[in-house]
């Protein structure tokens, strides 16, 4: 399929505006980017009932939170929420509408974490901060007006590693369970000559393989952590047992060979899922649902499959 013509001409609209590529910038500057473009969507229509921050324990200290809690009568499920932005990139505000959306869409308290990024904190400083942080929400259920035995995990790009990466450990290590797992383009491996995505759409289409390296070189600095699944949840040696999955890809990211070879990875495991590749949409696209219709259609579409498998 061609590039979506909406989508196309976002392209140009940031080429026109000459936008750095993420991997010509320094960690600071680019984090000040993504939440200027981010700032320049328009804002969530949904209605909620009320939105706040938090200090949670966290591995190497508090780490903050933000907690949105939809309207109605409780306890709703509880989804966590782990960001975009290559683990080096990405805050709170970055993601503030989606989440807001989600949260009124789909009526469920949205727990969104602040993990720390790289290069400051390398592998596995944002995993251990995701998986400490659901263990938390699950803990702390009743607080949140939310149901302990009703949790999902989701994110996207990055976030949707360590979601994927979240739903691994916690099988592995104890629990709690997961009812949910909503992946949007997961980074799933850190392999890019194993994927055609990576070279076929290597440029031009806002994340780019010089930028997947760019992020990867900062996040990490050991390089046998490639084998270990909690860097790249596709090398885990079993992936049965996993909670049912939503996992959305974009035909014109480089990221999308990996999460489509993911999704089947759940499927061959016995795992319920269902998957898309969106025709003619780039990375980052379900995040600019106010402005791409092809992010509101992919939006909408995480909502229903949330309502289905996690609400009902």
């Amino acid at each position: 399929m061609p590039l979506n013509s909406q989508v196309q001409g976002f392209l140009q609209s940031l080429a026109a505006a000459g936008a750095p590529a993420f991997n010509t910038l320094q960690p600071a500057q680019c984090r000040q980017a993504i939440n200027t473009l981010m700032s320049m969507m328009p804002p969530s229509q949904a209605v909620i009932a009320q939105v706040r921050d938090t200090h949670i324990p966290g591995p190497a200290g508090e780490m903050k939170v933000r907690i949105y809690t939809p309207t109605g009568t409780g306890p709703f499920p509880i989804l966590m929420y782990f960001h975009g932005g290559g683990f080096v990139i990405g805050d709170l505000d970055t993601f503030d509408k989606l989440c807001r959306e989600t949260c009124g869409g789909a009526g469920v308290v949205v727990v969104s974490v602040d993990y720390r990024l790289a290069p400051e904190h390398p592998f596995p400083a944002a995993s251990d901060d995701c998986l400490a942080a659901t263990r938390w929400a699950a803990a702390h259920a009743a607080e949140l007006n939310g149901d302990a035995s009703r949790i999902g995990v989701s994110g996207d790009s990055a976030g949707g590693n360590l979601a994927a990466v979240t739903a691994l450990r916690l099988r592995d290590e104890g629990g709690p369970a997961l009812k949910a797992q909503l992946l949007v383009y997961p980074v799933t491996d850190a392999d890019p000559d194993a994927y055609p995505s990576m070279t076929a759409n290597a440029e031009g289409y806002l994340l780019s393989r010089a930028d997947m390296n760019w992020f990867f070189g900062h996040y990490v600095k050991d390089a046998s952590a490639v084998a270990s699944p909690i860097l790249c949840p596709i090398k885990a040696a079993s992936h049965a047992g996993l909670p049912p999955a939503l996992v959305i890809t974009a035909e014109f990211d480089p990221l999308r060979d990996e999460g489509d070879a993911y999704a089947k990875k759940l499927a061959a495991a016995g795992v319920a899922v269902e998957h898309r590749c969106y025709d003619g949409a780039i990375h980052g696209f379900y995040t600019f649902f106010g402005a791409l219709s092809l992010g509101r259609e992919a939006v909408d579409q995480g909502i229903g499959w949330l309502k289905r498998t996690l609400v009902a």
